[in-house]
């Protein structure tokens, strides 16, 4: 572990990366890429960076004709408008199946002061539903790179989910869409996580271990396709099974995981999340704790249940 790094920095600079050996990545933004940081890859190529004003479903159908010339187009906006595009991304690019990716910044209650008209807590449950989309929420920068890399490596829609809030760097990991990384192993409990609460798990983890509970965490970094092996194998091992999401308890990966084990095992389940509410304005850890998605806060629920 080492400094913290949001994870919608580490996806501009994974653009910019990736645009110096791939001449067929191109970036569109909706009056954002201050914010959503594809700056970085607009001033490193400024030709093939778009900005298409306020206008998020007119860039995302720009982007499908892109794609079929050829080229593989990177749209980026926040999270929370992904309902707005809903459509846009369902009839003209997961239906016929084109080759989009969706680069969409500041999700979770933790975009802070902003409030709750533009914290997402929902375009995960969205963007799942979605025949042929890939689903994918990292943790940390390096991971955030990875999975830039390899959403402009797979063919056919992507949504990566970055955050605003600068979390933990952890040592880099292998990455695999549709593989989940064990992060620490446990044999009480285990908690599968993604995208923020990756850390926030780990320090529960720890504080858990300090009262006489050995826990695992799981990083689900790909939501859709989720990696049921790995969830039933430490559902199977630990039984209490909990999962954490800054987003709805509703359509995100604790429903995901649910998917995977109903009616395959006896299993006590916890989903931890956003309890069926918008999100509200403060500073981003008070919105955090707010909704009991802080560390201790983990920690003290699971105590609770085992």
């Amino acid at each position: 572990m080492s400094e913290k790094i949001a994870t919608r920095v580490s996806y501009g600079e994974a653009l910019a990366e990736l645009g110096k050996t791939n001449d067929k990545i191109v970036v569109l933004d909706a009056d954002l890429a201050g914010a959503t940081q594809t700056g970085i890859f607009k001033k490193a190529f400024p030709d093939r960076h778009f900005d298409m004003g306020i206008a998020e479903g007119n860039m995302v159908d720009v982007a499908t004709g892109m794609s079929t010339m050829g080229l593989i187009p990177f749209c980026s906006t926040f999270a929370v408008f992904s309902g707005r595009v809903f459509e846009h991304i369902r009839n003209s690019v997961c239906y016929p199946k084109n080759n989009v990716k969706f680069g969409f910044t500041h999700a979770g209650v933790t975009v802070g002061e902003d409030g709750g008209s533009h914290q997402a807590i929902e375009d995960i449950a969205l963007m799942r539903t979605l025949p042929g989309m890939t689903v994918i929420v990292p943790c940390d920068d390096n991971e955030t790179k990875k999975a830039v890399a390899a959403a402009a490596e797979l063919d056919g829609p992507v949504y990566l989910r970055m955050a605003r809030l600068a979390t933990t760097v952890y040592d880099p990991m292998p990455f695999e869409i549709g593989k989940g990384n064990v992060m620490r192993d446990g044999k009480d409990a285990v908690i599968f996580a993604c995208g923020l609460m990756v850390d926030e798990s780990m320090k529960a983890a720890e504080i858990l271990k300090d009262k006489g509970y050995d826990v695992a965490v799981v990083n689900m970094h790909t939501i859709k396709p989720l990696d049921a092996e790995l969830v039933k194998t430490y559902a199977d091992k630990c039984k209490n099974v909990f999962t954490a999401e800054e987003h709805s308890v509703i359509g995100g990966l604790g429903d995901a995981v649910a998917d995977v084990l109903v009616g395959n095992g006896e299993y006590r389940f916890t989903k931890l999340g956003v309890n069926d509410v918008f999100g509200q304005s403060g500073k981003a850890m008070d919105v955090l704790r707010e909704y009991g998605l802080c560390a201790d806060q983990i920690a003290e629920k699971i105590a609770a249940k085992l």
